[in-house]
């Protein structure tokens, strides 16, 4: 089986940067694209930022706009998440997926990792 592990979580104040990172255990995977999705304690997943194998059609949400980068490779199959001017708001886990050709949504995920934003 395919596994995704997201890493690059901890615990900083506001305003500081983390860079979260999300590996394949299978070094090529064919996906139409993917992305990371958040859930703060007692509030529904959100997506965050998605982007497509390409590296096109980049979204993100708006409370992240400007301060959060979402980035591939494709070789080694990983993708980062680049948060800047991190906000409390921001606490929550963070989770990749992806979406596998064939596939009819993201049907791989990660275990997810905790970012936590203190004041």
């Amino acid at each position: 089986q395919v596994q995704l592990v997201e890493s690059g979580g901890g615990t900083v104040q506001a305003g500081a940067s983390l860079r979260l990172s999300c590996a394949a255990s299978q070094r090529t995977l064919s996906t139409y694209g993917m992305a990371w999705f958040r859930q703060a304690a007692g509030k529904e997943r959100e997506l965050v930022a998605s982007i497509a194998w390409s590296g096109g059609n980049i979204h993100y949400a708006d409370s992240v706009k400007g301060r959060f980068t979402i980035s591939r490779e494709k070789v080694p199959n990983k993708v980062y998440l680049q948060m800047n001017n991190l906000k409390v708001e921001d606490t929550a886990v963070y989770y990749c997926a992806v979406q596998r050709v064939g596939a009819r949504q993201y049907d791989l995920w990660g275990q997810g990792t905790q970012v936590t934003v203190s004041s």
